[in-house]
């Protein structure tokens, strides 16, 4: 059997060994949040006050949400994978299902023409900043214990993680879907899936992605307001032309903490999917430098947490839950800089959204369990192929 295309991140025997979690990635992921109630309250006081008479709004919605996060965070941490490893088909269908309630009336909730949201009374969450990570456990779940180098079981991971892009698609959500497909085939390519295969379906999925973009006129709008956005300044190339303002004015260093100038309701969203602008703007590149630095120290942290795992589950879920961080950060990086069309993302840990904070913390906890326990390892060629 081919093994998969990361090295010596497989295990043989039965022998881990228990340790401390990994202290970088715990610190990253603090820091990480910490900052995003800073430049919450910073890019949302003045909207936060002017709109619903409170400038603290934002911020204590995140600060309950972080406190959330930070209990999921610490008892998952302290949860053994075997046990979610066994939860991951349930927790799959769950989070298919909460992605079908969002069409239902009462309990879905619409904004700006999208159903991605549900009212459970007290509180709304958005399913999608869930399901992503269902969905990664629940592909996991599947590579761990079959022949990825087969065909025929890489339609059967594009089958169940497209079932998720589909519900996202029909919210409308193409930026989370996007995302969602890029970890599928960062997954089947850590999961030992064949380039020719991984080549055959590149085709595939780039007429689908430009199919979506053509039966949708907002869509086609965006993108023409991605190329020249100044041929709608007040309409779809206003937030992109905003977003240009707020890091063209940080230039190195910045204009200074709660300095912003864009937050005064010229930049839209300013505190959730283009909260990376308002910090460009008050930090410089300098302050934007630092941020995408701790994405890239999860990123790093992941992928050994990944090669040093205990079992094949445990790491094809860290790869799962590092890939799922990584390219939404990259993808929100690019969208406020302009180097991809608009969409709303946000820019994990750091924007405003309770729903997406405690999701991200939560997938952290499940990260730092698995780096607690790590193998005996062989070269990948040695490895039976018997899931451990």
């Amino acid at each position: 059997m081919k093994g998969p295309v990361i090295k010596n991140m497989l295990a043989v025997g039965n022998h881990p060994s228990e340790g401390k979690c990994d202290r970088p990635l715990l610190a990253v992921t603090l820091v990480l949040a910490a900052l995003g109630l800073v430049f919450i309250y910073s890019a949302s006081s003045y909207s936060a006050k002017v709109q619903l008479g409170d400038a603290f709004h934002y911020v204590k919605t995140q600060a309950i949400a972080f406190a959330l996060g930070l209990f999921a965070m610490i008892g998952l941490s302290m949860v053994n994978t075997r046990a979610v490893k066994k939860l991951s088909v349930p927790l799959y269908l769950l989070g298919l299902l909460l992605l079908g309630m969002v069409f239902l009336p009462v309990v879905g909730v619409e904004s700006y023409g999208a159903k991605r949201w549900l009212n459970l009374g007290f509180f709304t969450i958005q399913p999608s900043e869930y399901a992503k990570f269902f969905m990664v456990m629940m592909l996991a779940y599947f590579s761990s214990g079959a022949d990825m180098s087969k065909l025929g079981n890489v339609f059967v991971m594009l089958a169940l993680g497209g079932a998720v892009c589909v519900l996202l698609i029909l919210e409308p959500n193409m930026s989370i879907t996007m995302c969602a497909v890029a970890v599928i085939f960062v997954m089947l390519f850590a999961c030992g899936a064949r380039i020719k295969h991984l080549a055959l379906l590149v085709v595939p999925v780039l007429l689908a992605a430009v199919l979506l973009i053509l039966l949708e006129p907002y869509r086609m709008q965006r993108l023409l307001a991605f190329l020249d956005p100044w041929k709608s300044p007040l309409e779809e190339g206003y937030q992109l032309i905003q977003s240009y303002y707020a890091l063209g004015s940080g230039g190195l260093f910045g204009v200074g903490l709660f300095a912003s100038r864009q937050k005064y309701l010229f930049l839209p969203f300013a505190e959730s999917d283009f909260i990376l602008s308002v910090i460009g703007e008050e930090t410089g590149l300098f302050g934007v430098g630092v941020i995408m630095f701790l994405f890239l120290t999860i990123a790093f942290r992941g992928i050994k947490i990944a090669r040093q795992a205990e079992s094949r589950y445990d790491c094809y879920l860290a790869v799962g839950i590092t890939a799922v961080t990584t390219v939404q950060a990259i993808v929100n990086a690019a969208v406020v800089c302009g180097a991809i069309p608009p969409t709303g993302l946000p820019l994990p840990f750091v924007s405003a959204g309770g729903s997406s904070l405690v999701a991200y913390m939560g997938a952290m906890g499940i990260l730092l369990s698995i780096s607690k326990r790590r193998a005996v390892y062989a070269n990948v060629k040695t490895f039976s192929g018997k899931s451990h």
